[in-house]
């Protein structure tokens, strides 16, 4: 089972997906996972894998898919009735394990996001530069020395993009109509002062919206005195890094998991975890209202004495 999960992962590493890799890191009996038990969790939440029943599938799927929103790995701790607490609390997330099975189990989940990308047009020495400091802080690096319009139609222009155009006065209007009107995060320009107002110009005489040429950066790169090639590609690196630092904050409020709603989700009394209404399979109705649960064991906790739990269902 490893190797097929770790051969998915391969593959989704080279499609450009984002998934986490749950893995069992401890366990005290009885579980039905083991320690190195593995699961891989895609973007939408879907499990492949195993480890763990009930309880544990849906707690891993909703820290991954968080992990892959902040970029962290977490350490998640599910403790069946009566056993203590992990003694080690920094950093560990504990959730109840109410399945019949009454194990603990901590299972480490990582996040694996693609790579940045930095798409640069252009040549010269600063690109060739760029290009190497790009390389070597992880970015997925391509360059156009020329503009090659089927190439422009086919890139990646996502969120994870940033974009410098350095064509000297061959075709900078046209790269850089089309990468800011597809929303990129950062755009820049290697140009003299001059010349980038120049650029400017042309751009709105192209009516290309304001908001649009107000995220241009031109000259690119930030004000740190640099002269020469080597210290303009470092300023305009660090430029790139400070907006996607800046960005990324917002992206992460964008995409957060849905907060608990009472149209959305509701609240397992049992163990506290949050659960999708629209896909709940176990729910129990008490005085008229609904209450959901994230499997079995938690409606069979819940059914057998639902006064324990009257402040939850009613909060």
């Amino acid at each position: 089972m490893s190797t097929d999960i770790l051969a998915l992962a391969v593959e989704l590493s080279s499609r450009g997906e984002a998934y986490a890799l749950a893995t069992v890191v401890r366990c005290e009996r009885p579980t039905s996972a083991k320690p190195g038990a593995k699961a891989l969790i895609l973007q939408d939440g879907t499990v492949k894998g195993w480890v763990g029943g009930a309880c544990a599938e849906p707690v891993v799927a909703q820290e991954a898919r968080r992990a892959m929103v902040d970029g962290q790995p977490r350490l998640v701790a599910l403790v069946g009735e009566g056993h203590a607490q992990p003694g080690r609390t920094e950093g560990l997330i504990p959730y109840p394990m109410t399945c019949h099975s009454g194990g603990t189990l901590e299972i480490y989940v990582e996040p694996f996001l693609p790579k940045p990308v930095l798409v640069i047009f252009g040549h010269g020495p600063v690109v060739d530069t760029l290009a190497t400091l790009g390389r070597a802080t992880d970015f997925a690096v391509s360059v156009f020395p020329e503009l090659v319009e089927r190439e422009l139609s086919q890139l990646p222009l996502g969120a994870e993009t940033s974009v410098v155009v350095a064509m000297h006065g061959n075709a900078d209007e046209d790269v850089l109509e089309h990468v800011l009107g597809a929303g990129v995060p950062y755009v820049s320009l290697i140009a003299s002062r001059k010349r980038a107002a120049s650029v400017v110009e042309s751009l709105r005489h192209r009516r290309v919206p304001e908001e649009h040429i107000g995220r241009l950066k031109a000259p690119a790169g930030l004000e740190i005195g640099a002269v020469t090639p080597e210290e303009i590609a470092v300023s305009i690196l660090a430029e790139i890094v400070q907006t996607r630092r800046a960005v990324k904050p917002l992206l992460q409020e964008e995409n957060r998991l849905p907060v608990a709603s009472a149209h959305l989700q509701g609240k397992d009394p049992v163990c506290g975890m949050l659960v999708e209404i629209a896909t709940a399979r176990h729910r129990s109705d008490v005085l008229g209202r609904a209450v959901y649960f994230c499997c079995a064991g938690c409606k069979d906790t819940f059914e057998r004495d639902p006064s324990r739990f009257t402040a939850v269902t009613q909060s």
